[in-house]
């Protein structure tokens, strides 16, 4: 084998070499940008989920101090009515 020979081959190696390099590295950047990105769509779901929670929590013992305050009413009233509505509720 002369040298010229070896030197193709060793250059073609090389360049076979370096572009599975670049292509391994290429798609690892992607796959990391991927996830980032569907790791920072999903945080930001969380978040608005979180704050729906939140209000719907607040709602909910907005409700009950109303309901509270009714069943004082009702209790005030007549509290012969409010004594059938539980029984009829099961309360």
């Amino acid at each position: 084998m002369d040298a010229s020979l070896v030197l193709t081959i060793g250059g073609l190696i090389a360049l076979v070499v370096g572009s599975v390099a670049v292509v391994f590295a290429t798609f690892r950047t992607n796959t990391s940008r991927v996830w980032r990105e569907e790791a920072e769509a999903q945080k930001t779901r969380a978040d608005r989920v979180l704050g729906e929670l939140e209000k719907v929590t607040q709602e909910l013992t907005e409700l009950k101090t109303y309901t509270h305050t009714l069943v004082r009413l009702l209790s005030t009233i007549d509290p012969d009515k409010l004594e059938e509505l539980r029984l009829r509720r099961g309360l």
